[in-house]
C-alpha cells in the first residue's frame, strides 16, 4: 500500500474530510471533525497513526514490530503503522477501518 491508496481507501469512507492542519507534511483524516488518521507525507517507509482500543493496542504492538504507539499522540489510545511490508493491505485497512469505527461510534453516542 502506497500514499495514494490509503488516502484513497480513507476517502471511500462516508462523510470523511482530509486536510493539511498542522502543514503540508501531515495529511489528516476527519469523521465528524475528528481525526481518525494521520499520514506522515515525508517519511519512508509510509507511517501512519490511527485511533486504537487501548487492549488491542498493546496486542499489536507486541505482535508486530511494524506497529508502534502512536508518534506525537497519546499512547495508550493511538498507534502508529508503518507500512514496511510485514502486514497485507487488508490488514492494514483493518488499522484504518477500526479507527474510523471507533471515531463514528463516538460521534454517534454523542449525539444521543
Amino acid at each position: 500500500m502506497n500514499a495514494e491508496e490509503l488516502r484513497l481507501y480513507c476517502l471511500s469512507k462516508p462523510d470523511v474530510e482530509e486536510s493539511l492542519p498542522f502543514g503540508p507534511e501531515t495529511l489528516v483524516f476527519k469523521v465528524g471533525g475528528k481525526i481518525f488518521l494521520l499520514m506522515s507525507l515525508d517519511t519512508q517507509p509510509l507511517q501512519f497513526n490511527v485511533k486504537c482500543d487501548p487492549d488491542s493496542a498493546i496486542e499489536l504492538r507486541d505482535q508486530y514490530d511494524c506497529i508502534k504507539p502512536g508518534y506525537h499522540m497519546n499512547k495508550t489510545h493511538w498507534n502508529t503503522v508503518v507500512v514496511d511490508n510485514t502486514l497485507p493491505s487488508k490488514q492494514l485497512k483493518e488499522q484504518v477501518d477500526h479507527s474510523y469505527e471507533l471515531i463514528s461510534a463516538a460521534k454517534k453516542k454523542k449525539k444521543v
